[in-house]
């Protein structure tokens, strides 16, 4: 029998039926250990066989801050919270990536503790983003629909839409390794920038189009580019800046309020290519 089968775990804490924490034998670091059922009946003292079959996810911080982050949330949120956040982490970890930033072990359960209190205190969990992350972030809004059913089964609480796209944006940020801050600023970067286009243009773009959903879409992977330093050349820069002037001057506003918020420098190349995709909305718009 191997070292591997022969290690067992010792149980500290029992979070729910499917998640308890665990010591690591040697490095004494506290894991999380996803499976169903493993919890069931087990207590604090129990071990585990490392080998258990029950067990379809471990999760280990090994960033020092984020464990200390970790023991907070655990003596200051209900454990049944964070044991269902662990369960929405594996759920991710499986249907998107394993890799996924380890602060989403503290942020999660924290935004979802929260979430409970306003929603069993009648307050209301406004969203201005909705659309743009349901549009933004599809399969992020897609795995949030199916955490907010079992926050709905495990705390007897009706999940508003609202509340779906902030938790699409935590899994955004955990599998982007980007903070939920800067994902919301982001967000709220592209928003305003479509209400920029609108404005200067006197007119309305329907949020429902394909239209839409294409410049919304340019417009995050320009942000994401930019935020990134990565260049990229476009050729037709020149023609662009001689032949549709009125939307190479629109997208440089575009591009100084980016470069404004985000405190980034702005490429001409990625300002010819926001011209292009302002000019053909313009042109199928009525």
């Amino acid at each position: 029998m191997s070292r591997e089968q022969e290690k067992t775990y010792a149980i500290t804490r029992v979070l729910n039926h499917n998640v308890v924490l665990v010591e690591e034998p040697g490095t004494k670091l506290e894991i999380v250990l996803f499976g169903k059922g493993i919890g069931f009946g087990a207590k604090p003292g129990n071990t585990i066989p490392a080998h258990d079959p029950r067990v379809e996810k471990r999760f280990r911080l090994e960033n020092e801050n984020h464990q200390k982050q970790y023991q907070t949330i655990l003596s200051q949120v209900d454990p049944a919270v964070v044991g269902i956040a662990e369960e929405i982490i594996a759920l991710i970890a499986s249907e998107i990536t394993p890799q996924l930033n380890e602060h989403v072990h503290v942020a999660l359960p924290d935004h979802i503790q929260f979430a409970i209190y306003r929603l069993r205190n009648g307050m209301e969990i406004v969203n201005p983003f909705l659309f743009e992350i349901q549009t933004l972030y599809t399969k992020e809004y897609t795995l949030a629909k199916r955490a907010a059913d079992m926050i709905k089964k495990a705390f007897d609480l009706d999940i508003p839409d609202s509340e779906i796209g902030f938790l699409a944006l935590h899994i955004h940020s955990a599998i982007s390794y980007l903070p939920v801050k800067k994902a919301v600023q982001f967000t709220n970067v592209i928003s305003e920038l479509v209400s920029m286009i609108e404005q200067r243009t006197d007119r309305t773009i329907e949020r429902s189009t394909v239209d839409y959903v294409r410049l919304i879409t340019h417009l995050r992977f320009a942000v994401e580019r930019i935020r990134q330093q990565k260049t990229i050349h476009n050729p037709l820069l020149d023609r662009v800046q001689t032949t549709i002037p009125e939307a190479y001057e629109l997208a440089s506003e575009l591009a100084a309020y980016i470069s404004n918020r985000l405190e980034v420098i702005v490429p001409e190349d990625e300002v010819g290519y926001m011209a292009l995709h302002v000019y053909r909305l313009l042109q199928q718009q009525p």
